[in-house]
């Protein structure tokens, strides 16, 4: 039941989007509540853990498609990389079922979908940041980007929504209790209730969008559907530059004002393809009009403190000026993939066969902490390159006017891997109330509202070619969850926190009264 439960609640997420799947959480809570009497946190643990085993699997099983780019070097690695993964992140969800077993004891009543609301939702904050952190699908972003419910994240952040989604879809457990029929059905009820009004506050706020703004910059979006296997072939790096320079010079009626590549776009070492008077810059500088900006996702290397080479991953703005192509600004990617850009315990890895797999001769530095970028002639931006745009609150710092994600999801192939990628970035679009331009080489593509919306003909699917050439949504005013972060995530931790220290009074109060001592049938 567990395991199941896992898998179903991981199938209500795009693209699968199987809603009725969230009822796993239901059923997971039932599962928790039969745990062995002889042995309840033991048996709560290995519950919690099947269930995160489930979740789990399905929701990550593309990384090992990453691993079959170069199937001769890192191929064997693959199952060895779900199943770690997989387990090593139900870990979490085991510490969750434990929590709530400590949390309510034997007792069972209404009040305790709060609590497991509250150690499933905790647990799945340590998920997302301790260590590196990977809060990849979070339970409240089952529900798709720029639909009605999603829309509550721009309150209570997407580690928020996820409390409130877990304790909707829980209560249905409390049906199956020996409780008055009155009581499970005001539970339920009050569950139904929370879902209409998230809904309604969702379709009332889409109801109000604006339309672009007169006179908004206009961005060109390059997808040149470069396939993973064949782009660090060096006879290829010719090609895939000139593929990229004529989807970005193709006519249009407006000319963009911003021009994106994505991350990693060329195989090749960015420093080595701009040196003053190369043909790659003259090529550049053929291609920008004068006020244009072109960004592109690159390696970059510069000489660390100890006096080895650093390599970075990075988005680097280029302009042409009358002294030539200048390079106005750069961002290095401060969240770094953990086994893909830098290998954990990295000595011992590489001893015993193990390294990254970046096309580096070394593992990626980290940048220095998120901030906007800001460019002459251009409205305020926050790169977040591809990992970055999975964490709630990345960037905090001073608000940008739009946000940008390139990503290399060619590694995924046409897994759902990418398409969960795009609903999980365009959390952050509506969290901060900002628009986002997202670019990949081989999709998805898209431009994204401040209400996590793709409008029609600006979006470029798994493994097409071309461009989406869109003007920039507008920005809405600041949201809640912008100004005051996890606050209300918080809130709803101490309101389960409570509800538990309740439930406990609760029952040992009964335990006092009961003339055995023992706690009775409540």
């Amino acid at each position: 039941m567990a395991l199941a439960a896992g898998i179903a609640a991981a199938l209500a997420h795009p693209p699968f989007g199987i809603l009725p799947g969230l009822l796993g959480y239901a059923a997971l809570l039932w599962s928790l509540d039969a745990a062995a009497p002889a042995r309840p946190l033991r048996s709560a643990f290995l519950r919690g853990w099947l269930a995160g085993l489930g979740y789990f699997a399905v929701g990550v099983f593309w990384v090992t498609e990453a691993f079959l780019v170069d199937a001769a070097t890192y191929g064997w690695m693959a199952p060895f990389a779900l199943v770690l993964l997989a387990g090593g992140l139900a870990l979490f969800w085991g510490l969750a079922g434990v929590l709530y077993r400590l949390a309510v004891g034997r007792r069972r009543g209404a009040l305790r979908v709060l609590v497991f609301a509250g150690a499933l939702a905790l647990a799945e904050w340590l998920r997302g940041n301790i260590l590196t952190g990977f809060p990849w699908n979070l339970p409240g972003e089952s529900w798709r980007a720029g639909s009605a419910v999603s829309q509550a994240a721009a309150l209570v952040g997407a580690y928020g929504l996820s409390w409130l989604t877990i304790a909707i879809a829980a209560a249905p457990a409390v049906w199956l209790d020996a409780a008055p029929r009155a009581r499970r059905l005001t539970t339920v009820g009050l569950a139904a209730a929370a879902l209409a009004g998230l809904w309604t506050f969702g379709a009332l706020r889409l109801a109000d969008a604006a339309g672009p703004e007169p006179g908004a910059p206009r961005l060109r979006l390059v997808q040149a559907n470069i396939d993973q296997k064949e782009k660090w072939r060096p006879e290829n790096l010719e090609p895939i530059f000139a593929t990229y320079l004529a989807l970005s010079g193709r006519p249009s009626p407006t000319p963009p004002d911003v021009i994106v590549w994505p991350e990693g776009a060329l195989p090749a070492v960015i420093d080595e393809l701009v040196q003053p008077g190369s043909r790659h810059v003259r090529r550049l500088e053929g291609l920008l009009r004068p006020g244009q900006t072109l960004l592109i996702g690159a390696n970059r290397v510069d000489w660390g403190r100890n006096g080895r080479l650093d390599y970075f991953n990075s988005l680097i703005a280029f302009q042409d000026s009358p002294r030539g192509l200048t390079i106005p600004a750069l961002y290095d990617k401060h969240r770094l993939v953990p086994f893909g850009e830098f290998m954990p315990l990295g000595d011992f890895a590489a001893h015993i066969g193990f390294r990254s797999l970046v096309h580096m001769p070394e593992d990626f530095t980290a940048g220095p902490p998120p901030r906007p970028m800001r460019l002459a002639g251009l409205l305020t931006l926050q790169p977040l390159i591809c990992y970055e745009a999975l964490f709630p609150g990345l960037a905090d710092g001073p608000r940008p006017r739009w946000l940008l994600n390139v990503s290399n999801d060619a590694w995924f192939g046409k897994t759902s891997g990418p398409l969960q990628h795009l609903n999980l970035a365009s959390y952050r679009a509506i969290e901060a109330g900002l628009p986002m331009a997202r670019v990949t080489p081989t999709g998805v593509t898209a431009m994204i509202d401040a209400y996590g919306r793709i409008a029609p003909g600006q979006r470029l699917g798994l493994g097409r070619y071309g461009v989406v050439d869109a003007p920039l949504p507008p920005a809405l005013t600041q949201t809640p969850y912008a100004r005051f972060g996890e606050l209300a995530f918080w809130l709803m931790l101490l309101a389960s926190g409570a509800t538990a220290l309740t439930v406990r009074l609760r029952q040992s109060a009964a335990t006092q009264a009961s003339p055995d001592g023992e706690l009775g049938s409540t």
